[in-house]
């Protein structure tokens, strides 16, 4: 029969694992830039839906082919200040990728376009928006989470879960039972949302190292 001393270690391991998310700073750093994808995401399609409907729509003159040009600039700049978060909150250290032509250095715009970087940041901030639906949800249960654990010290608590064919869906806590349970299931909503933050960070990373940049030297990526 196996020893309780054997299981200890394995047993300190399940409840590191579980409650790990808790204590470390990168859980909250990954939750931090999911839930800044949600007005990011926002911004870049708003620019994007109007910059290239009104710039395909007057291509045929001048004024349609600057505002495409404009676009164009504006992918690789938001691209860089995605790199910039990346770094600053998730766990890479990118460099700027270095594959433009003397022409795009100097000022022309075929120089963007020939470059690979361009596309591809291109298609992370069209991805991003991905981030941002995680990002909603994620703010959404933690903000719920938070609500079921002030139980605790805002008895009595009406807690809405929105609406089933228009009509509100409220729990209120009322009872020492009923605060227990509302605690309870706070704790395990938050800590599902800290789970979910640290893998859907790990997502993001993987996208961030493919299409806005290269790792820098001496980085370790794991």
């Amino acid at each position: 029969m196996p020893s309780i001393a054997g299981r200890q270690p394995t047993l300190r391991g399940s409840i590191a694992a579980v409650f790990g998310p808790v204590r470390s700073r990168r859980t909250y750093a990954n939750l931090v830039y999911l839930v800044l994808a949600v007005p990011l995401t926002m911004v870049y399609w708003s620019l994007f839906g109007f910059g290239m409907l009104f710039g395909t729509l007057l291509s045929v003159v001048l004024v349609g082919v600057l505002i495409l040009a404009v676009m164009l600039l504006m992918v690789r700049a938001l691209a860089g200040l995605e790199r910039w978060l990346a770094n600053a909150l998730l766990a890479v250290s990118l460099e700027a990728p270095n594959d433009l032509t003397d022409s795009g250095e100097a000022g022309g715009l075929r120089g963007y376009v020939d470059a690979a970087s361009t596309w591809r940041g291109f298609g992370f901030l069209l991805l991003k928006m991905f981030l941002g639906i995680v990002g909603v949800m994620l703010a959404y249960g933690l903000i719920q989470g938070v609500t079921l654990l002030s139980a605790v010290v805002r008895r009595p608590l009406d807690i809405s879960f929105g609406e089933v064919n228009g009509e509100p869906v409220v729990w209120t806590v009322e009872t020492v039972p009923e605060t227990a349970l509302a605690m309870g299931a706070g704790a395990g909503l938050v800590l599902f949302v800290l789970h979910l933050a640290n893998g859907f960070g790990y997502v993001a990373e993987r996208m961030a190292l493919a299409l806005l940049g290269t790792p820098a030297e001496g980085s370790a990526i794991d």
